[in-house]
């Protein structure tokens, strides 16, 4: 068994509508058939909420087809239990964004890289990134 991979929301995103973002060594790796992907339920809420502020049009087309869409990359959803949300509470990490520390807190509690270009987590305590 290869590495085991929680998806940071923005690179989900980028994965599915074929995003220039991720850069083609990181999406090879990801697609590693040894390797394990996990998309998160709140990538699912971050992604919905944000479509209905108006803040992440792009991704509008997802709320329909979040499924298929996770299941078209080889990967697995998890889903969000009380365990993530007491390790998100109690995550000792100044950052605020609820979003980013149910991410942070899931993939530890669930032993998995985080694979994202966002900076931030870089401070997140005990939270294996990988970062590009």
């Amino acid at each position: 068994m290869g590495v085991r991979y929680l998806l940071d929301t923005h690179v989900f995103i980028w994965l599915v509508l074929g995003s220039r973002s991720v850069p083609p060594s990181l999406a090879e790796q990801l697609s590693d058939p040894d390797n394990e992907l996990g998309v998160s339920a709140i990538s699912a809420f971050e992604v919905a909420t944000k479509v209905r502020l108006g803040k992440l049009d792009g991704a509008r087309p997802l709320g329909d087809l979040w499924q298929s869409s996770v299941e078209r990359l080889g990967a697995r959803s998890l889903d969000l239990t009380s365990d993530h949300a007491v390790a998100a509470g109690a995550l000792p990490w100044g950052h605020r964004d609820p979003f980013d520390r149910l991410l942070a807190a899931q993939a530890v509690v669930e032993g998995m890289t985080l694979v994202t270009a966002d900076l931030v987590f870089g401070a997140a305590p005990g939270v294996d990134v990988l970062r590009w």
